[in-house]
């Protein structure tokens, strides 16, 4: 239990300093009035803990974490409550997908699930909490379902799950070896070797969303 405790600590910390450092607005070129939309990769530091630790670990660190990106987001209470929820709905699923599947395969599909069921569940939770605390008409934000909310989540839901294939198995390496993994986490059936092919298709989703991002800023 002192492992996995700390070991969460020390990815919740991690998470936290990636949404201070890594902090990007993809898609005001689009639509000047979204720049409240954030990108940043916590998620994916976060979902290789429920790939360790399972669903629950998930929910307990989203929560944490929104809670301490609460004062830089300017969005209060209701902002946690939409990061948790963008949160939960990838990594929850990609995890409890995995926590039953442990191959690569699983790994996968998780993670494709995750983006399908975060784009789906942000463009209605939009919908509902975006005129809030943005202060903009309703029947404004149902412009921006489909041509903003939809495109910034699926291609956020991307990159974190192209990042977390790319990652995933030197996080587990560096806990392992820092003895943070709890003997159950060490002794379950994992890939040993890095997956050339992997790493090839993962870096290429993830160059391919970038030249999206850059289309739309107009930079190429």
């Amino acid at each position: 239990m002192t492992r996995r405790l700390t070991a969460l600590a020390m990815m919740s910390a991690l998470a936290f300093l990636l949404t201070l450092i890594f902090r990007f607005l993809p898609i005001p070129a689009l639509m000047p009035a979204a720049t409240f939309l954030n990108y940043e990769p916590k998620d994916v530091i976060i979902v290789i803990a429920g790939f360790l630790f399972g669903p629950l670990s998930v929910v307990g660190m989203s929560i944490v974490v929104s809670f301490l990106e609460m004062p830089i987001s300017g969005t209060g209470l209701i902002g946690v409550v939409m990061n948790v929820l963008s949160t939960c709905a990838f990594a929850c699923t990609a995890s409890f997908i995995y926590k039953h599947w442990r191959t690569l395969a699983g790994a996968a599909a998780g993670l494709v699930t995750g983006v399908i069921l975060l784009t789906g569940i942000m463009v209605l939770w939009n919908y509902l909490l975006t005129p809030l605390y943005t202060s903009a008409p309703r029947e404004v934000v149902v412009t921006m379902l489909l041509p903003v909310f939809l495109p910034f989540n699926l291609i956020k839901g991307t990159l974190n799950a192209a990042l977390t294939m790319m990652l995933y198995k030197s996080v587990k390496t560096a806990l392992d070896k820092s003895r943070l993994l709890p003997e159950t986490v060490m002794t379950q059936p994992q890939q040993t070797k890095v997956n050339i092919g992997v790493l090839l298709a993962s870096a290429f989703v993830l160059i391919t969303c970038v030249l999206v991002i850059m289309s739309w800023q107009e930079l190429i």
